[in-house]
């Protein structure tokens, strides 16, 4: 799939990558930001995606107030965290909270590549943690949409603690019996892909994200063999078993309601509730 520039995704405008048609941001914006000709998936931020995913008025954040620091004292990483802020109009690479979908309660984190690259750092790492941790107190089901460079090496060893950190998460929440349900967005790599993004339950993916640990030029680099077509792509890794399905943007709404739906009739019954993990709008680190 060809690849395209950081300015066609995040504006939606020019030529599609997919197929070349020449269609106006409103055209995009109203098929959900992808190409009404061949259905192209450009790059979607968190804010615009619950528009088409939650119950409208559902969506009540936590740990909102989370913010970055600077773990290793780096020069100039301050100030690049606040141009991040204004960019993307988040405190940092996710937001996650509580609602529901089609009437159904969820647990739902949504990266943004905006900030940073959707790199994983402590902030990111601790978010993603309480969002498990709390679908496995609370026996609610965690829909995590990933979109990510891979760790944040701005905050060194920390970022990279994430990964583990992350996984243990997960771990818990299969221990309670709690679904956990990932969407694969273009891209998620590195540090998220070797971590939690591959621990769902079911792993759904939009068409032709890309999916991997390190991008085709290094492995080609590294191997020093040609790679095959569509390496790395959500469609190639469906082929060989990471992603379970591929779900154009349209049809995701459905997919998992039907899958929460698929989890409830399975499921024993049995009481939910508990305290949560962390309530309203989440604590300063």
């Amino acid at each position: 799939m060809p690849s395209e520039t950081d300015a066609a995704k995040n504006k939606g405008q020019g030529p599609c990558p997919g197929c070349g048609a020449q269609h106006d941001k409103a055209a995009v914006d109203g098929a959900l930001k992808t190409c009404p000709s061949c259905g192209y998936h450009y790059r979607m931020e968190p804010f615009e995606r619950l528009l088409y995913l939650v119950d409208p008025g559902s969506f009540q954040e936590f740990s909102a107030n989370l913010r970055s620091l600077n773990p290793i004292d780096l020069s100039g990483y301050e100030e690049k965290l606040s141009e991040a802020e204004a960019k993307a109009q988040m405190k940092d690479a996710v937001i996650t909270g509580t609602c529901t979908s089609e009437g159904e309660p969820v647990i739902l984190g949504l990266m943004s590549f905006t900030f940073r690259g959707g790199s994983m750092g402590s902030v990111v790492g601790e978010k993603v943690c309480r969002a498990l941790l709390r679908g496995a107190e609370e026996k609610l089901p965690v829909i995590l949409y990933t979109t990510s460079g891979g760790a944040r090496m701005q905050e060194g060893i920390f970022s990279l603690m994430q990964m583990a950190k992350t996984s243990s998460a997960a771990a818990e929440l299969d221990k309670a019996g709690v679904p956990f349900f990932a969407v694969l967005c273009d891209p998620t790599t590195g540090g998220v892909t070797a971590s939690f993004a591959m621990l769902a339950d079911i792993a759904l993916a939009e068409p032709g994200a890309l999916i991997g640990f390190a991008g085709p030029r290094v492995i080609e680099g590294t191997i020093r063999q040609t790679l095959p077509e569509g390496f790395q792509r959500a469609e190639f890794q469906q082929e060989k078993g990471f992603v379970d399905i591929i779900v154009p943007r349209k049809d995701q709404r459905r997919t998992l309601s039907a899958l929460l739906d698929l989890h409830k009739s399975a499921a024993p019954a049995e009481a939910g509730g508990g305290d949560a993990n962390d309530s309203g709008n989440g604590e300063e680190l």
